[in-house]
């Protein structure tokens, strides 16, 4: 893996916002702004560190469902979702409820086994970015090369499979308004377009606008119509504190959720410490403990439930790091430090998306320093390898 400098397209800006990537600008408190999209950059792979990257992100996933298993006995406690949530999410597993997709979190510099850092299989966002807007930069600029990037066809696939060739069969597509940033919203508009070529009927919702028909014990939008399936950008941690948790735990078959209630178990960094119980000393892991480090003198203290950085602690040498946000109080899991790569200053985290259990590409956000935040900057990718006659990969 290299990180090579390009020159950025003239009209890069007008071409990701109108491929849907509307939330690349971050304004900041001093009215300074920075970007997230970065094509001043690329990562460059070889077809065999993706053959290894693909191979690692399907075995893992296979492992964490086995974690994931682990945690449903409550060997671990309640993870901080507390006992119902735990049962409920443990009856979806045991009911092997569908799912479509997650992404994993690697470090790694091209050299060494790539280390899992998380798994967010309940919400993860980055799509747009990853599937599509840095496919249109591929043709732009190198069309003679390859990309990691099947991300796309592998989402249009799930859907139809979660269809099951059913005429009319109507998908809600929720999210939450209050998230200002409209990553979310994106995220959900593309749901609602890769379902829609699969053949499904789309809603799409607001979370809050969500009903619940007392009398038939269903799920309504604001027409009164049923919602039979759909898909929710919006924890299951959350939705468990709500109102309405309350209607999923007394009747969880009424609605089919993606992601699945089972997914509290992958987007839990307790799954990091399960991992290393059931696979220590596994290459691609590392030691992860749940409430203290257990005797490691370097580590980083995760929030059970955390996202974007927030409230990451590192203590290692030469290095005291503690982010602000408002997670915690769930409980902690602590993983042996092992520090992102730096290029030239640059320091990559690898997305690695599954999609039906399928490894099908890769979407890379970078950092100056060692947690990737609100502030990291999404860079793109290709295989040193001509590109394939019939299009995309």
């Amino acid at each position: 893996m290299k990180r090579i400098p390009s020159v950025p397209r003239p009209d890069w800006k007008q071409k990701i916002e109108s491929q849907g990537l509307v939330f690349s600008t971050t304004v900041l408190p001093d009215g300074s702004s920075i970007e997230y999209w970065n094509e001043s950059a690329f990562y460059q792979f070889d077809l065999a560190e993706v053959e290894m990257l693909e191979k690692v992100t399907e075995e893992l996933h296979g492992m964490c469902i086995e974690a994931a298993r682990y945690l449903a006995t409550g060997a671990m406690g309640t993870i901080g979702i507390g006992p119902e949530a735990l049962k409920l999410a443990a009856s979806s597993l045991s009911r092997s409820e569908p799912a479509v997709y997650g992404r994993f979190d690697f470090a790694y510099d091209g050299v060494n086994p790539p280390k899992m850092l998380e798994y967010n299989g309940d919400t993860p966002t980055g799509l747009i970015e990853a599937s599509i807007a840095q496919w249109y930069w591929l043709q732009d600029v190198m069309p003679h090369k390859d990309q990691w990037n099947g991300i796309h066809e592998a989402l249009v696939r799930a859907w139809e499979k979660q269809r099951g060739g059913l005429d009319g069969a109507r998908l809600h597509v929720a999210h939450t308004e209050v998230e200002e940033s409209g990553e979310d919203w994106m995220t959900a508009a593309y749901m609602l377009d890769v379902a829609n070529q699969a053949g499904w009927e789309t809603v799409g919702i607001n979370m809050s606008d969500i009903g619940w028909n007392a009398r038939t014990k269903r799920f309504v939008d604001l027409d009164e119509n049923v919602i039979s399936s759909i898909f929710k950008l919006y924890p299951w941690e959350h939705m468990m504190k709500e109102d309405f948790g309350r209607n999923i735990r007394e009747w969880p078959v009424m609605t089919r959720w993606y992601e699945p209630a089972w997914k509290m178990f992958l987007s839990n960094k307790a799954l990091l410490a399960a991992l290393w119980h059931l696979y220590p000393g596994h290459p691609n892991l590392l030691p992860s403990y749940l409430d203290s480090p257990h005797g490691m003198e370097e580590w980083v203290a995760k929030p059970l439930h955390g996202r974007e950085g927030d409230n990451i602690r590192i203590h290692a040498k030469g290095v005291e790091l503690e982010q602000p946000g408002d997670y915690g109080a769930e409980g902690w899991c602590y993983q042996a430090w092992s520090p992102l790569p730096d290029f030239d200053g640059n320091h990559p985290v690898l997305g690695s998306w599954i999609v039906d259990g399928e490894a099908v590409g890769v979407g890379i956000r970078e950092s100056d320093g060692y947690i990737t935040d609100y502030f990291c900057r999404f860079v793109p990718n290709v295989i040193d390898a001509p590109a394939p006659v019939l299009g995309r990969a």
